[in-house]
Parts: structure tokens; sequence; C-alpha cells
């Protein structure tokens, strides 16, 4: 016994931001953004909004469609790397805020984080441990970004998505890589006012774009090979391929690998920007939303994230 997903929710914050609104900022321009990444507009936190709040929306909305209560969830499994806090855990004040008083911890496997969860959720399904767990993905990467900066500001957005999973035989292949490489894609932490090492800065998010986008065409190509192989599948046998929201680029470039239809590569990135792990379960929500997943339904999602981590899997949707 494994597990399937019961119900998804989503939640954005409400100021988008385009990138005609960016160009007036920085030195950029909407068909410089568009070309190099797919994205037009994205969704930021402002004034009294919070990773809290969002997370908690979508966690809400998840429950609510799998026709459970609060009392239902065994247990709250955070795939953040942003959280309002850093201790406690942005699962602990999911919790809190839900009336949930049940084990609660985040997870960082950067936008990978989805696939992380599932597999972590999976582990206590199986063996007995829990019956239904709730998984949140929830980042406000605007934080983290240095918005003087054209290279990385334009990628990002915030938002949260959340799933309720439950036992259940939809997943057929799940697989979780991290090669290192921690300096394509990464962010210091300062130190604080600690009198025994040198002060440094927490900084804004740094990254080699050229080398990430290559891992990612090249990484993600090996994983979706491994998968199909492992179960001896043809890349005609998937219904749909749910890809981390990253770049548009990226997202082409494994289709035509492929061969395979632009209709089976659904993206939202054009709306929201890459969220990190947030990116496929918000897709997951919109599509079902919108009754292009059904029972029988076949998918193959995969992501890539700092580490430099992938997590893919195959599922049945049950």
């Amino acid at each position: 016994m494994g597990l399937k997903i019961l119900s998804t929710g989503r939640a954005l914050p409400k100021t988008i931001i385009s990138n005609h609104r960016l160009s007036a900022m920085m030195d950029t321009s909407d068909e410089w953004i568009v070309a190099r990444t797919g994205i037009r507009c994205r969704h930021i936190v402002s004034g009294d909004e919070d990773l809290t709040s969002l997370a908690v929306t979508a966690a809400k909305a998840a429950i609510e469609k799998a026709a459970l209560d609060v009392s239902d969830i065994d247990m709250i499994i955070c795939a953040t790397m942003s959280g309002d806090y850093v201790f406690p855990s942005l699962a602990c004040c999911v919790a809190e805020a839900l009336g949930a008083l049940r084990p609660a911890f985040d997870i960082n496997a950067a936008c990978s984080g989805f696939v992380y969860a599932l597999e972590v959720a999976n582990q206590f399904i199986s063996t007995g441990r829990a019956k239904n767990i709730l998984i949140v993905c929830a980042e406000m990467m605007s934080r983290f970004c240095d918005w003087t900066d054209r290279s990385t500001c334009v990628l990002f957005g915030d938002g949260a998505a959340a799933c309720v999973v439950g036992e259940g035989d939809a997943i057929k292949y799940l697989n979780l890589t991290a090669d290192g490489h921690t300096r394509l894609l990464y962010q210091e932490a300062g130190s604080g006012n600690s009198p025994f090492c040198p002060k440094k800065e927490p900084g804004f998010l740094k990254m080699s774009g050229q080398d990430v986008f290559k891992f990612a065409v090249s990484k993600i190509g090996q994983e979706i090979d491994r998968a199909l192989r492992t179960l001896g599948l043809s890349p005609d046998d998937i219904d749909l391929y749910i890809l981390h929201q990253a770049n548009k680029r990226i997202i082409d470039s494994a289709r035509a690998r492929l061969n395979q239809p632009e209709e089976k590569f659904p993206v939202n990135i054009d709306r929201y920007g890459n969220t990190s792990e947030a990116t496929i379960p918000i897709l997951l929500d919109e599509l079902l939303e919108a009754g292009r997943i059904k029972k029988g339904t076949k998918l193959l999602i995969s992501a890539f994230g700092a580490g430099m981590t992938t997590g893919t899997c195959v599922m049945i949707w049950e």
C-alpha cells in the first residue's frame, strides 16, 4: 500500500507584478523576459500578507475538497525555504492556525520539495504510521531576490499549494537525487552579531543561470528516461508531463526531446513565474479544476532545485 492524492488547493498573493512594471524599475523589458523565460507576470506578497496565511488558505481548500475535517489529518509536512520564522517551522505555524495538534515539520529540497514530500508521506502511510497527511508547498521567493538584479528577480513569484494524501496505489515510480553543485544556486545565511565569527549579512539569492539551465535540461531528461525505462513505458504512454515551472525553454527542451505534443506539457509559468516547490501542486490544482486530470490519467512529474536536487514520479490518478 502506498498513497494517492485525495485533493489539492492553492493560494496566490493579491498583488500581480507585470513585466512592464518591472521594466520601469530596472533595465529590462517584457520582450526580454518572455523570450528568455516565458514569464509575463508573477504574484508577489505585499501589505499585510505573509507566507503562513497563504499556506493556511491552500491547506483549508485541500482539506475541504477532500471532504475531511482537520481532525482527520494525522501529520503536516511543509516543503519550503522561506517560512515566516527561522523557527518554529512553517508546518507548526499552519498546524496552529488550523487547530491541528499533530506532528508537523518542514523539509527543504528547494524546488524539488513537492516530490520529496510525497516520498516522505509515502513512507509514513505505507508503514501504517499515518492515514491522511497534509502536504503544503509554500514559498515567498520575493524575500530572497535582489530587486536590482534583472537576471534573478524577474524569474520568481510567491505562492502556495497544498494536497491531502491518503492510502492508495497511485504512485508507480518515485526517485529522488541530490548531486551537490551547491554553488550553482544558493543564498548564504548571516552570522548575526556573534562576536566569535566575522559579521556576514544574509545577502540575496545567487544563481549561475547558464549552469542551472544546462543542469536542468540534462538531468530532467535523464530522470524522465530512467522513469520510463524502469516502468517499460514509451513517452507516448504518458498523458501529462507536469514539470517544474522554472523556465519555459527548459520545458520546451524536454518536450522536443521526447517528441510529444505541446498539450501534454501544461504550463502556468507565464502567469506565476517560478514559485519553487509550489509550482507543481499549483499546476495540478488548476488542471484538476479544468477537468484535464481524471481517474486513470497517467502523470509524469519531475522537478529540480538547488542542491542540486531532483524528484521524479509517475502516478496514475485515482
